[in-house]
């Protein structure tokens, strides 16, 4: 079996994402993040096919399960392997009515040991959304200082003992080099008083993964950019959806869609704008929306999950 046939997606928010994209026949349609294909297969659903969707994705493993749940919908739907990131020179010349991204890491991904995202199991520490590009998590770890662990723990996770979990990580990793997911297990739990884990409602290492997963895919810096490239492919009228799952992820994207409503530079006591800058977008009322209680009850790791919605003004 390979990794992809085992790939299940359950599209969180889904009538939400359907809603705010407000799809129309003959529509242009781009899921940047399509993971197993839960969106995009909605999205074809809702249409009957009379859309065309283009299905992009970092992680060659959700492509190819995503390839297959929406093989049937035939040549409506074009795969590309890529970063959203990089949408701007992936889809040169494009526009399209709506635009998608699940950010984060999908519920596949978490539950793959091999991938080493997980805390649960003890596999090789990988953590690459694309396997085939950049560094593991483990050669992070063995070769990043201090400070910068400890500002990556701070800065993606909150997490309070971020330098003392930094310092642990470099103690141990001068006796032996981290190379399985147990490896930042044991380093967390050195790291943090036996008390503090007891009360700790979750599993103490959740954030330090989830820290050293952003900084290892470079998750959160370029997302101002890419929204912005991402607004500029959209036609007037279209529609950005985006699905963030922690704090972090969200306050990057609600910085950046008030920054494309208001790119104005003036002084704030400037009796009129000078700078040149006009509003890219609006933003409907209503949002962010996050999950009912039916679908909390059905999938409880949506419970994080915020939906943001951006719609393109008239070109100038």
């Amino acid at each position: 079996m390979s990794e992809a046939s085992g790939f299940h997606h359950i599209p969180v928010l889904r009538e939400e994402v359907l809603e705010a994209l407000s799809p129309l026949p003959g529509g242009v349609y781009l899921d940047g993040t399509v993971g197993g294909g839960g969106h995009a297969s909605a999205l074809l659903e809702a249409l009957n096919g009379e859309c065309k969707l283009y299905a992009l994705d970092r992680d060659p493993d959700a492509l190819a399960a995503a390839g297959q749940r929406l093989r049937s919908w035939g040549k409506q739907v074009a795969l590309r392997h890529g970063n959203f990131h990089d949408a701007k020179d992936i889809f040169q010349g494009m526009l399209f009515d709506g635009i998608l991204l699940d950010l984060g890491v999908s519920s596949w991904q978490l539950d793959a040991a091999a991938r080493g995202f997980s805390y649960h199991e003890d596999a090789p520490l990988d953590m690459r959304m694309d396997q085939s590009a950049g560094i593991t998590a483990a050669e992070w770890l063995n070769t990043q200082g201090e400070q910068t662990i400890t500002q990556a723990l701070y800065d993606y996770s909150d997490e309070r003992w971020a330098a003392r979990i930094a310092k642990l990580i470099l103690e141990m990793r001068a006796e032996k080099p981290f190379e399985t997911t147990q490896d930042l297990v044991r380093a967390v739990d050195r790291a943090i008083p036996k008390a503090v884990r007891r009360k700790d409602e979750g599993h103490p290492a959740r954030r330090a993964f989830q820290a050293v997963r952003i900084a290892v895919n470079d998750e959160i810096a370029p997302i101002k950019q890419a929204l912005n490239d991402l607004v500029h492919l959209l036609k007037p009228g279209g529609r950005l959806c985006v699905i963030t799952f922690h704090s972090i992820e969200d306050r990057a994207v609600k910085t950046a869609f008030v920054k494309l409503r208001n790119p104005c530079e003036c002084p704030v006591n400037a009796p009129i704008c000078v700078c040149g800058k006009k509003p890219l977008i609006s933003l409907p009322k209503g949002y962010p929306k996050a999950p009912g209680e039916g679908e909390l009850a059905a999938n409880p790791r949506a419970r994080s999950a915020k939906l943001r919605c951006a719609q393109r003004l008239n070109y100038e």
